[in-house]
């Protein structure tokens, strides 16, 4: 039997084609506007929550944002510091595996508490990752260096969080619920 099934295949390449293209093309205009990171944060950690949600196996979140990293280097060639953001996946991907997705999902209380610290973390690791290897020396100064630029990051994973949560936990309320497959 394959890992993933149809359905979960179907919610990851969906969940990265919106990552991907929205990403390539919104973010750049907001933070060209603004200088913040913050939407390419809001939209990631929104898909990853509700990719996490969704597939509730270890590698889903690895794979939206391996995907959607692809995405974007076709929209954007030039757009090598969202590789920031696919390391940020697998740790999303690391952490909500180590807390375990059924006691982490199981009310919108344990979600807000399991998925929002991993989506600020991860942000910050992605944010740490860009400001590392593909910011400028002058415009990580404007915000206090690698760790202000991980900072502001890990405050659009705080976004991204709180609006996957309230995705997961909308869908829920309206009666929309993962898929549960069960082996014959």
């Amino acid at each position: 039997m394959p890992y993933f099934n149809s359905r979960e295949v179907a919610a990851i390449a969906l969940l990265s084609a919106l990552w991907g293209v929205l990403n390539s093309i919104f973010a750049p205009i907001f933070f060209r506007m603004t200088g913040l990171p913050l939407l390419c944060d809001l939209i990631g950690f929104t898909v990853l929550v509700l990719a996490t949600w969704w597939v509730r196996k270890p590698g889903a979140a690895s794979a939206v944002g391996i995907i959607a990293t692809a995405i974007n280097f076709i929209f954007n060639p030039g757009g090598t510091h969202f590789l920031g953001f696919t390391a940020a996946s697998i740790v999303f991907d690391a952490l909500a595996y180590a807390i375990g997705y059924e006691r982490s999902l199981k009310s919108p209380s344990a979600t807000t508490a399991s998925m929002l610290p991993v989506s600020i973390v991860s942000a910050a690791v992605a944010g740490f990752i860009i400001g590392t290897f593909f910011m400028a020396g002058p415009a990580l100064e404007k915000w206090g260096g690698v760790l202000g630029w991980a900072g502001l990051h890990a405050v659009g994973g705080l976004i991204g969080g709180i609006v996957g949560i309230i995705v997961v936990a909308t869908l829920a309320s309206i009666g929309i619920h993962r898929a549960e497959v069960k082996n014959k």
